[in-house]
């Protein structure tokens, strides 16, 4: 039977409708978490890696045959469950559940919501990024917590973002400076011939769930 990993209790926000969060606090929750469940990690690493070569045998099978065009979209959309199950399991891990392989494929009914949220945040990205460059990367780091509410709240398209925007309202120079060092954390990891990216992935993953959840504590009326 999977042990489940310890839950986390998190610190009651300081004042009702203010929001903050520790980096450093984050990035060490997600090292620590790290050691402290590092079977569990192997055991989803190992998983995924059977669903890509799972993936990559049946593209293989039907790239050369009539079925090839239907595969394609069919790989895109499991593809999708894929992640929205693995972004299930990170925050189920991160609250002490255990690590349950069926969210790879139980979600399944929160996939539409998920590609329409996803090209809404792609198109209002871009528009951002066309309007000169700023915009984007604050409307990026505004509902960048969309896939995480569909997820874990089960909300819609439009709410998704509408919350993200309430978690993310006068903490969005944090999260910029948590979003860069997430960055040069896992160019690091790179750059140790890539090994040490299987230690900064998942910390800084895990890192990334903790301000969720702390954000999320902190924003009355979701």
């Amino acid at each position: 039977m999977q042990k489940a990993p310890s839950p986390v209790r998190l610190a009651k926000p300081k004042s009702s409708g203010e929001k903050n969060f520790s980096i450093s606090e984050a990035i060490k929750f997600g090292f620590n978490f790290l050691k402290a469940n590092l079977v569990v990690f192997l055991k989803l690493a190992l998983a995924l890696i059977v669903i890509n070569i799972a993936m990559g045998i049946m593209s293989s099978i039907f790239s050369r045959s009539l079925l090839g065009g239907l595969w394609g979209i069919l790989s895109i959309i499991i593809s999708i469950m894929v992640q929205i199950g693995f972004t299930k399991i990170i925050i189920d891990l991160h609250d002490g559940k255990p690590l349950n392989y069926s969210h790879f494929y139980s979600l399944y009914r929160l996939t539409l919501r998920f590609i329409g949220a996803s090209i809404l945040y792609g198109l209002i990205v871009m528009v951002g990024f066309i309007l000169l460059i700023i915009p984007g990367i604050i409307w990026a780091i505004k509902f960048q917590f969309y896939s995480f509410l569909i997820v874990d709240k089960g909300v819609g398209v439009m709410d998704s973002l509408k919350q993200s925007s309430a978690m993310t309202e006068g903490v969005k120079v944090d999260l910029f400076l948590f979003g860069l060092l997430l960055v040069v954390i896992n160019i690091i990891g790179a750059v140790a011939l890539g090994i040490g990216l299987f230690v900064t992935i998942p910390t800084t993953i895990m890192a990334t769930v903790f301000v969720y959840r702390k954000l999320l504590s902190q924003t009355p009326g979701i």
